[in-house]
């Protein structure tokens, strides 16, 4: 299975719009959404099965016995997260709780255990593709895990597909590097703004260090004409392959407030996606060098 992710260095920039257009182009037959902070694939593509369900554990959580306890305060006072407060009795706030396991360690009389703890959900829809997708509670880390389920339940779901699509999480942190691991090409969705510039570079440098292929498209092209030519500048002095523009669109905004890609109806940024995805193909499927950016 050969894996294109989707990136962004920031949020907002389309990058889901992208990728759900690059399924339905492609017919694609598996394919996941890896921003588990906030997954919002599912709400253009649509399916007809409910998904599989499964709970996902993190890090383990302290809890305190008051059977046990002997309000000694010595988990309290050696707590560096203040996870531990007195009322009636002494309780673990679990959204301050990191499960380091010094309180359970220093307690004189074991009446703290590190508990499992559900930090969120994975999602699995199977019918005419595989779709894998998660939701991680409010409060909860390791991200980066969840994401590596993700990908591992939709790799064992959909053993014979030969293209995956993976939506990935804007940034450059935890849950993009676990994306970003095992897969053969990212195309960067960039912003032409000031900022959209500084993170494009930044997701770049990133996605370089896995030694993967890696091209570069602008969507909303035409807010700033400066700004997206500096991007082609860039990606010129550095050899990265330029995989095309996008216009800003009012359709398009339609299109997704409708539950639809913006290659589901005949609009300019349906239009200007299709010869993107075209580009991007022809760079996922050569099999010649990676590229660098030191090169």
């Amino acid at each position: 299975m050969k894996q294109l992710l989707i990136l962004s260095g920031k949020g907002g920039t389309g990058k889901t719009t992208i990728a759900s257009a690059f399924i339905k182009l492609s017919n694609a037959k598996a394919y996941s959404d890896c921003d588990v902070d906030a997954p919002n694939l599912h709400l253009v593509m649509s399916h007809t099965k409910e998904p599989k369900r499964t709970d996902y554990y993190g890090l383990p959580k302290a809890e305190i016995d008051p059977e046990l306890c002997i309000r000694c305060d010595q988990c309290r006072q050696n707590c560096r997260f203040d996870a531990i407060a007195v009322e009636a009795d002494y309780r673990v706030d679990p959204f301050a709780c990191e499960g380091c396991g010094v309180c359970e360690a220093i307690c004189p009389v074991g009446a703290i255990s590190l508990k499992p703890a559900k930090a969120g959900e994975l999602m699995l829809y199977v019918d005419d593709a595989v779709f894998s997708t998660a939701q991680l509670k409010m409060g909860s880390g390791t991200s980066g895990m969840l994401v590596t389920e993700v990908k591992k339940q939709m790799k064992t779901a959909a053993k014979d597909a030969e293209i995956a699509i993976i939506d990935g999480s804007p940034g450059t942190g935890c849950p993009v590097i676990a994306s970003l691991s095992g897969v053969d090409m990212v195309l960067i969705v960039a912003e032409p703004s000031i900022s959209g510039i500084s993170d494009m570079e930044r997701i770049i440098k990133t996605a370089e260090k896995f030694q993967t292929k890696i091209a570069v498209c602008i969507n909303k092209y035409d807010t700033n004409i400066e700004n997206t030519e500096q991007i082609e500048v860039f990606c010129q002095k550095f050899k990265l392959p330029f995989a095309g523009r996008i216009p800003y669109d009012s359709d398009a905004v339609k299109a997704i407030n409708n539950a639809k890609s913006i290659v589901d109806m005949d609009c300019a940024a349906g239009r200007a996606a299709m010869d993107v995805f075209e580009k991007t193909m022809r760079i996922f499927l050569d099999e010649s060098n990676r590229y660098s950016l030191w090169s």
